[in-house]
């Protein structure tokens, strides 16, 4: 019958694993919120294209989704886009 071999870890080997699993989530966190402020540019982008070929109903439509997004979901304080700061909207 083969045996089979039990491995032992010592501390200092769970401490580096453990550190390296936080490390690669923090890595992978950071990558999703580059993303997502990526994408939020993109937005930024898109209202003030809307802005400006007088779609204003869209455009306002779209800054309310971008700050909730801003504010409720990334944690961030809300940026005024060119439709927030015109007379126009």
């Amino acid at each position: 019958m083969p045996q089979t071999r039990k491995r032992q870890s010592s501390s200092s080997s769970n401490g580096r694993s453990s550190r390296s699993e936080t490390q690669r989530k923090q890595d992978e966190a950071d990558r999703y919120r580059r993303a997502a402020e990526d994408a939020l540019q993109q937005l930024d982008w898109a209202i003030g294209y809307l802005h400006g070929i007088k779609k204003t109903e869209i455009s306002k439509a779209l800054a309310k989704n971008r700050s909730f997004i801003r504010r409720e979901l990334m944690g961030q304080p809300e940026e005024p886009v060119p439709t927030q700061q015109t007379d126009q909207t």
